[in-house]
């Protein structure tokens, strides 16, 4: 087999770890860099952190030592962990320096440990702890040699995802772990390690919402998220999400759908958002908001779906879905801003293909209306996967000419990002003489309204209309 993998030998020591390792050196410790930066400098990924296992030192001599190099946080300091901070010339870098440690399950959950720092236990037996083969190698700082006790380099190689020992079945958020890490480095979970993550599906429920969203943030920006919602139906996770659970077996149209039922159109709506993410270049909470909305976008089709004249209809199913998405993504932790977002473009999912259709007569008022109820540059990302993501001969082009002709449209109007802001102001009627109230609320209504239809494009003419319509 032909390894494509780095070489430890190449692990890139910056100066300020250079400091921290020659530190450690001084008082007769060893640095070994552990977990993901492994991982990831052997697939050729920039590590983002380099996180430091620190043997042959007592928790007390650790913290002295680095206490010499910059602030050190004792966040876990009980658990053998350190947060070192260091200054640089382009601001500061922080390393999590821990020592070797054992994990003994107390109860249920993610957080029922006993944790017991030991500087003496091997790297063998500390990394034993660790949840994945892929995971649990270590470069030694001081000749940069791999140390990998469990073959992960060999599963690295093969691809797969394999749990390091049994200690795996400790922690119920391994499971979610697994799914996201499987999407990311497009992984083939091991049968053995999905028979363990069967094992802890009862123990799901104890996981916190926000641990919940930092896994599955990673699941959606992965490069093939259906990879990761796959593995969530394969490992009993998605147990934890009803409201994808029942996409599974909702039938879709067949001349619209010919790909399958909703979960397997899910599945490529989220893959085509994941390349227009990319495509676009869009920032982290951006690119979420994008693809919650994919993956969300038909959660309404299970309430609404019926057989009617030998067809299968979903009628209304976009409003539908406003409410299953909101449990979901309060399910998930999503923020309440973030839902704010992702609803109306759940809502509104259909409408650049409907507009599309019917393009020779619609108004400019009613891509106006559409901007104040959804961001047209969100939706046209969100229905561009939506059109994708299906087998038809027309989403095999790959191109979606409703989402193009909308989002060109909506610039012309500039309001693409949003709807038109108000030419008539509250301050405006006031200086009219009309007094603050409901009837100055009413007043504002209708002339937005009517500056929607084009009845008047600045102030002057807005005033003309209120005296037209007997406003003043």
């Amino acid at each position: 087999m032909k390894n494509t993998l780095k070489s430890a030998a190449t692990f890139v020591i910056s100066p300020e770890l250079n400091r921290l390792k020659n530190a450690i050196s001084a008082v007769n410790g060893k640095c070994i860099a552990v977990g993901g930066c492994v991982r990831d400098h052997l697939l050729g990924i920039s590590p983002k952190d380099v996180d430091i296992e620190v043997y042959g030192l007592t928790i007390e001599t650790l913290e002295k030592t680095l206490q010499q190099l910059g602030s050190v946080h004792a966040v876990g300091k009980s658990f053998g962990v350190l947060k070192l901070t260091m200054t640089t010339e382009d601001g500061a870098v922080t390393f999590d320096v821990s020592l070797p440690r054992t994990e003994n399950k107390q109860g249920q959950g993610h957080k029922g440990f006993l944790v017991t720092p030991d500087a003496n236990l091997s790297f063998t037996k500390a990394a034993a702890r660790r949840d994945f083969t892929i995971n649990a190698m270590g470069i030694d700082l001081h000749d940069l040699k791999l140390i990998d006790s469990h073959n992960g380099i060999l599963d690295l190689q093969t691809k797969v995802l394999r749990h390091v020992s049994s200690a795996f079945a400790e922690d119920p958020l391994r499971v979610l772990r697994a799914c996201q890490i499987a999407a990311r480095f497009n992984l083939v979970i091991d049968s053995k390690t999905i028979a363990e993550c069967l094992k802890l599906k009862n123990e799901l429920i104890t996981l916190p919402e926000e641990r919940i969203w930092e896994e599955f943030k990673k699941l959606l920006l992965a490069a093939k998220p259906s990879l990761g919602l796959q593995a969530l139906n394969n490992t009993g996770a998605l147990s934890l999400f009803p409201e994808l659970l029942v996409l599974q077996n909702c039938p879709q149209e067949p001349k619209w759908h010919p790909e399958g039922d909703v979960w397997v159109h899910t599945l490529m709506v989220v893959d085509e958002a994941a390349k227009i993410i990319r495509r676009e270049n869009l920032d982290e909470e951006t690119a979420l908001i994008i693809m919650l909305g994919a993956l969300c976008h038909d959660l309404g089709k299970p309430s609404t779906t019926k057989k009617e004249d030998g067809r299968i209809r979903s009628k209304n199913h976009e409003g539908a879905g406003e409410k299953p998405t909101i449990a979901f993504l309060n399910r998930i932790g999503a923020s309440k801003d973030m839902i704010a977002e992702v609803v109306p473009l759940v809502k509104e999912h259909l409408k650049p293909c409907q507009l599309y259709n019917m393009r020779d007569s619609v108004s400019d008022s009613a891509i106006k209306r559409l901007a104040n109820r959804a961001n047209i540059e969100k939706l046209c990302l969100v229905a561009e996967a939506d059109y994708l993501g299906r087998t038809t001969e027309d989403a095999l082009t790959g191109v979606d000419p409703s989402s193009v002709w909308l989002l060109n449209k909506a610039k012309e109007l500039a309001v693409s990002k949003a709807g038109p802001q108000s030419i008539i102001m509250g301050r405006n009627l006031l200086d009219l003489g009309i007094k603050a109230g409901p009837k100055m609320g009413k007043i504002l209504h209708a002339a937005y309204e009517a500056q929607l239809d084009d009845l008047f494009t600045d102030l002057d003419g807005g005033i003309v209309w209120l005296k037209e319509n007997r406003y003043i």
